[in-house]
C-alpha cells in the first residue's frame, strides 16, 4: 500500500510546538489549499483546510521559520484520527504527518511577516528566506539545518565582479565548436 500526500498552501495559524516526554519536538498547525474552477460560467474557489503535524527536528525548524500565512509545500502521509469528545460523541478527522517540507515564501513576503508585531507565541525571530530563484527545503531524516544569516548573504552579495582587464580573452575558431 502507498500513502503519500503533497499539499501546497498557506498556514492558517502559528505553529504550536510541544515536546514529548522523550524530548522529541511535536509541532501542530494547519494548511489551507485552494482550487479555482468555473461551474456554469461562474468562477468559484474551493478551499480545503488540513491539520498538519511535524515531528523531531522539522518541528523545531517549522516553529522557528514559519508563521501564520507562510506559504509551504509539505509531503507526508495521511492519518485518520478518532476520539470521543467531552459530550461523549465520537469524532474523527484526517490530518497529515509531514515528512518533508519546502518553504516557498518570497523575500518580500517574509520581510512583511517579520515586520508585523509579534505576540508572545511569535517571539524568536522570523523566516530568513532563500536568495531569489532558490527554494529552501528541509527533510525529516537530516540531522542538522543551517540557515544562512543576513550578514552572510550580504557578504556574498557585496563581492565585486572582476574587472574587464582581469578576464582572459579566449580566441575560439567557429569550426572548433561541436554544435
Amino acid at each position: 500500500m502507498y500513502n503519500k500526500v503533497i499539499l501546497v498552501g498557506n498556514l492558517t495559524r502559528d505553529i504550536e510546538l510541544r515536546y514529548s516526554q522523550g524530548g522529541m519536538g511535536i509541532a501542530k498547525t494547519a494548511i489551507a489549499t485552494s482550487r479555482k474552477f468555473t461551474s456554469n460560467g461562474e468562477k468559484k474557489e474551493e478551499v480545503c483546510f488540513v491539520d498538519i503535524t511535524f515531528f523531531g527536528r522539522s518541528a523545531e525548524v517549522a516553529n522557528q521559520y514559519l508563521r501564520k500565512g507562510s506559504k509551504i509545500l509539505v509531503e507526508g502521509r495521511l492519518n485518520f484520527e478518532q476520539w470521543v469528545d467531552q459530550n461523549g460523541q465520537k469524532r474523527s478527522k484526517h490530518s497529515v504527518t509531514v515528512e518533508t517540507m519546502q518553504m516557498l515564501d518570497s523575500r518580500s513576503d517574509s520581510q512583511n511577516s517579520m515586520n508585523a508585531p509579534a505576540n508572545d507565541a511569535n517571539q524568536g525571530g522570523g523566516y530568513v528566506p532563500p536568495q531569489q530563484g532558490q527554494q529552501q527545503s528541509y527533510q525529516q531524516p537530516q540531522q542538522s539545518y543551517q540557515q544562512p544569516s543576513y550578514n552572510q548573504q550580504a557578504q556574498n552579495q557585496s563581492r565585486e565582479m572582476p574587472s574587464s582587464n582581469s578576464v582572459p580573452v579566449i580566441d575560439i575558431d567557429e569550426d572548433e565548436i561541436p554544435f
